[in-house]
């Protein structure tokens, strides 16, 4: 959602995954693997291509994997580093992710926009990634546990998503959801409770009155 990496992830997990033997491709990537974390992806090719998922291969995958995305993080979208500034002077933010937290890191400090965020979920830090709801629960606990917060509950949260296993993870959570079509067709994310083409041509007051009404 915030930088474009899925392409980065894409060519990343189908090197490591050419390393065993296995191949992956685009199409592939987008319709079975895209929104799962680097954990979920390697299970899902192993499974698929009846290979043993012993905790100790998948553990060498992902560091491989992280090491082969590291060094190619790109850009990120239009429209985010504005959005993240002004909700973070209104609303406490959080990252929920299934990416591991030195990406997470990584990006958000080269964006500068470390400081906007009060939380990180990331992949190390939930047993069951999207599309269950642990992730963003996970965050909203870690958001209330901040000094000074009021108590959010799950209809206080907007999700941000480009994803399908994203977007039903946070409708299990009990959040509402705005859909990015970063990565998928507005057609494609219609489960979400709003849909944009950009973050660009979003604007928090008008999801709030939209999503919860006038305040």
């Amino acid at each position: 959602v915030i930088a474009d990496t899925e392409p980065l992830h894409f060519a990343a997990l189908r090197q490591v995954l050419a390393g065993i033997d296995i191949s992956l491709t685009e199409q592939e990537y987008y319709t079975d693997y895209l929104g799962f974390d680097d954990r979920g992806c390697f299970l899902a090719a192993l499974q698929s291509h009846q290979r043993q998922a012993l905790p100790t291969l998948l553990g060498e995958l992902m560091d491989r994997k992280a090491q082969a995305y590291l060094s190619t993080v790109r850009a990120i979208f239009p429209g985010v580093r504005e959005l993240v500034h002004d909700a973070a002077a209104r609303y406490p933010l959080a990252i929920a992710s299934g990416a591991l937290r030195n990406e997470i890191e990584l990006i958000l400090e080269e964006a500068g926009l470390r400081k906007a965020f009060l939380h990180i979920t990331s992949a190390e830090d939930v047993t069951r990634g999207k599309p269950a709801p642990e992730p963003f629960l996970h965050a909203m606990a870690a958001l209330n546990r901040q000094p000074s917060q009021l108590a959010l509950t799950p209809d206080d949260c907007l999700v941000i998503e480009d994803s399908l296993p994203g977007i039903r993870a946070a409708r299990a959570a009990g959040m509402k959801v705005l859909a990015v079509a970063n990565t998928h067709t507005v057609q494609d994310l219609g489960e979400a409770d709003a849909i944009t083409h950009s973050l660009a041509d979003t604007r928090l007051s008008d999801l709030r009155s939209r999503l919860w009404g006038p305040a």
